[in-house]
């Protein structure tokens, strides 16, 4: 076989990248998104852009993503192949790491092409090193659907101490369903997670004076949600309730104040999340009006 070839791109390759015969029905291609470096106009850096190559032919590609200013990637955004060994060895060659987040159209297992091409990434990055982490639900809420009513069973008020914020964050992430926060937990620690978690709310362009917490009539701290802005737009940025304010549906009431706050703001599309094994807050997403747009199979 023909030595593999697996280097970064340089300025000026994006149609290198672009030469790799791929179907367009998973990852980056589910949102209609295209690859372009940041010198173009996009969002990808040569230098974080990889491909592997037998005779000068693409035959698996990788690009990792973050926002500018950013020292390391925060996401493995494109991964694909038309040989899954070469692409096994590009993304162990590659000098970099990030979680990995396949994109996928609602129902793909039940599309027998869409699941072909989805396994056949999932087999590749876990031999890779790689680990299943957690499918997620993505939800796009936009202005032609309905808007969920406030319930009125909370108040929200801002709160500018980050410890009083890191105090709170602390105490939801305890027997929280999240898997994110579980493997931060076990990654980290408890203090690491929180401050894990407060790092990817901060990094968001947001304002951080948007963030609210919620408290019940009698006083009490219940939750917090933060409406955000994500480099994509305005997203549910994070919604957590309290171990002792649970069973309650709060959850819900913190997804209505946090969709009505950015519909404020003139957020016409709000990205949303949460995984698959999280009943009760997809429910709360249902119940809100949020369409299920995509899902995704986390992998860190």
């Amino acid at each position: 076989m023909t030595e593999l070839v697996i280097r970064p791109l340089t300025a000026g390759e994006t149609p290198l990248f672009a030469s790799l015969p791929d179907p367009g029905i998973v990852g980056r291609a589910v949102l209609g998104d295209t690859y372009g470096m940041v010198a173009d106009g996009g969002q990808y850096r040569p230098e974080w852009t990889w491909v592997a190559l037998r005779d000068g032919v693409v035959v698996a590609r990788a690009a990792w993503w973050a926002k500018p200013g950013d020292e390391r990637p925060i996401a493995l955004d494109w991964f694909d192949f038309t040989d899954a060994e070469a692409a096994v060895q590009l993304l162990r060659s590659a000098p970099l790491q990030a979680e990995y987040s396949l994109l996928l159209p609602p129902g793909w297992r039940e599309q027998p092409d869409v699941r072909a091409e989805a396994e056949a990434r999932m087999a590749a990055a876990e031999a890779a090193g790689l680990r299943k982490l957690v499918e997620r639900y993505r939800y796009t809420w936009t202005s032609h659907c309905p808007l969920p009513e406030r319930t009125g069973r909370l108040e929200y008020r801002p709160e500018p101490d980050d410890d009083v914020i890191r105090g709170v964050l602390r105490r939801i992430q305890e027997d929280s369903l999240d898997a994110h926060d579980l493997h931060d937990i076990e990654e980290y620690g408890r203090a690491g997670a929180v401050e894990e978690l407060l790092g990817i709310l901060t990094w968001m362009p947001s304002p951080r004076d948007w963030w609210r917490l919620a408290y019940t009539p009698a006083g009490e701290v219940a939750g917090i949600h933060v409406p955000a802005r994500n480099p994509s737009g305005p997203c549910i940025g994070y919604i957590g309730v309290l171990p002792e304010q649970r069973g309650h549906g709060y959850a819900y009431d913190l997804l209505v104040e946090c969709t009505q706050d950015l519909v404020a703001r003139g957020a016409t599309r709000i990205a949303a999340a949460t995984d698959q094994e999280n009943f009760p807050m997809a429910a709360h997403f249902a119940t809100a009006g949020y369409p299920v747009s995509e899902e995704r199979i986390d992998f860190v």
